[in-house]
């Protein structure tokens, strides 16, 4: 599972676990768990896209006290995904350790599935409230907007290994916006803030 701007090496092989180079991609599920927390996956969307921030900016940008935000900009940078900016001062900011992550399933670990499912699961209730807001504001929003955006299903019959295959060109095909959002004089004139999420799964029933 990834929520972030993400891109792909070109000559990347599929494999079990996602990931490209620079990528954050982690197996063990008790790092894991601990993105099974709403405010943790705010903080970390917020931290995407600013250089660093503290616990007080934080806490401005999402809504929170700052005695929240910095119970768990603590909390995720126990677990590796952040880290403090070193700089004189009181406060010290806070950054991500990588702008792409990944969570994969070990089966050699015990719990692994259930909690790569869990955090999945919050990201998914996450983006399905996203959506549904940005839906019923869609008749306030320019047309252009809403006309470039797509909400879109497709069933359809493949392998493990072309599912695998069709993931990595998904990864591909952002490496054309690669640096923007880190760098906004890259971006070019009348660019927008887009976001994809996109889910590919097996059906369990239907073999």
């Amino acid at each position: 599972m990834d929520t972030n701007e993400n891109s792909a090496a070109a000559d990347r092989k599929p494999s079990a676990h996602p990931g490209y180079p620079g990528e954050q991609v982690v197996t063990d599920p008790v790092r894991i768990r601990a993105l099974a927390h709403p405010v943790r996956l705010e903080l970390l969307d917020y931290l995407d896209d600013t250089e660093s921030a503290t616990a007080t900016e934080c806490a401005a940008a999402i809504g929170e006290s700052v005695a929240s935000c910095s119970y768990h900009l603590r909390t995720l940078a126990k677990h590796g995904y952040i880290e403090q900016v070193p700089q004189p001062g009181r406060e010290k900011p806070w950054r991500v350790v990588s702008r792409g992550r990944s969570q994969g399933i070990d089966p050699n670990v015990a719990g692994s599935v259930h909690a790569v499912a869990a955090t999945a699961a919050l990201e998914v209730d996450r983006q399905l409230a996203r959506i549904q807001s940005w839906l019923r504001r869609a008749p306030e929003l320019p047309h252009e907007d809403v006309n470039a955006s797509t909400v879109l299903g497709v069933g359809f019959y493949a392998t493990h290994e072309e599912i695998m295959e069709f993931r990595e060109e998904l990864w591909k095909l952002t490496e054309r916006f690669d640096g923007r959002r880190e760098n906004p004089e890259l971006r070019p004139e009348g660019a927008v803030q887009a976001k994809l999420f996109a889910v590919i799964n097996i059906e369990p029933d239907q073999r």
